[in-house]
């Protein structure tokens, strides 16, 4: 550990592991406040492309949760010479995946039209800034202490302008809820985020993925043709507006594709998933 995080902060036990290190709880030696301190292992970075987007996570994680109150907050980073260590919120509630995989309550309309409505907030919030969080899926969809939702993870994270004008590249994200043009391996923009959102919501009211495969390389081959279906046997109960939302984000034509903006003036999450006419 940094010996100026441990001056600042006193760590504690591992709270989660990821494939390029480790999250730990720790409080702050000043205030007594708790933190979760994310801490990159410089020496699991042997891509030169995931070490540059650990040099630029912190950076990017500032800019996108600025002001965004559905994201998760950075409030100090670290370096040494064998780690990077990120202090961010400590978020103890459930996991979005873990709520649908609680198959004894399965998730309605309104709770999942509630939960996407403030997850396209916090992206439509990270995409005004230029930022673009590449990863998109309920494991990084957290709950707070108030059931609010809360964006995790920028590891990921990509840099467009906050024009827009600026593509990015490389297969980055999880194959469920990966775009069709990542897998292609074209520039793309930020409706890479809108797609897996819509990847979320489809699981969230159907209990499947749209796209399947029993290896990563078939599933990509499933999300490159981008056949999306509603099969009866899950999908008789869903409303036509919440399937019109679907077909407008999970859209093999980008240019077609809603934008994060355009998703939240959809009739669907304007009535919270109430019944609403739906506009061509």
């Amino acid at each position: 550990m940094s010996a100026q995080l441990n001056q600042d902060y006193e760590i504690a036990a591992i709270v989660g592991r990821g494939r390029f290190g480790a999250v730990f709880r720790c409080s702050s030696r000043i205030s007594g406040e708790t933190f979760a301190v994310k801490s990159i292992d410089k020496t699991l970075l042997t891509d030169p492309f995931d070490s540059d987007l650990a040099s630029r996570e912190a950076k990017l994680h500032r800019l996108a949760a600025a002001g965004n109150p559905l994201a998760v907050q950075i409030h100090a980073d670290y370096e040494d010479d064998a780690s990077i260590h990120l202090v961010l919120d400590l978020c103890t509630g459930p996991d979005l995946f873990d709520r649908i995989a609680d198959e004894s309550a399965p998730i309605s309309e309104p709770e999942a039209a509630m939960v996407i409505g403030d997850l396209m907030e916090a992206i439509a919030a990270c995409h005004r800034r230029g930022v673009v969080h590449r990863d998109v899926k309920p494991e990084n969809v957290v709950f707070d202490a108030e059931g609010r939702i809360r964006l995790v993870d920028f590891g990921s994270a990509g840099w467009i302008g906050e024009d827009g004008g600026e593509g990015m590249k490389g297969l980055v994200g999880t194959p469920y809820y990966v775009a069709p043009e990542v897998v292609r391996g074209e520039e793309y923009g930020e409706k890479v985020d809108v797609w897996s959102a819509g990847v979320v919501m489809y699981i969230m009211l159907g209990g499947v993925p749209p796209f399947h495969g029993e290896t990563a390389a078939e599933i990509f081959e499933a999300v490159r043709r981008g056949n999306l279906r509603f099969p009866s046997r899950v999908f008789h109960k869903v409303s036509p507006a919440a399937k019109d939302l679907l077909r407008r984000m999970i859209c093999k034509d980008v240019s077609r594709r809603f934008s994060a903006e355009q998703v939240l003036r959809h009739p669907w999450i304007k009535s919270r998933g109430g019944t609403s006419s739906v506009d061509d």
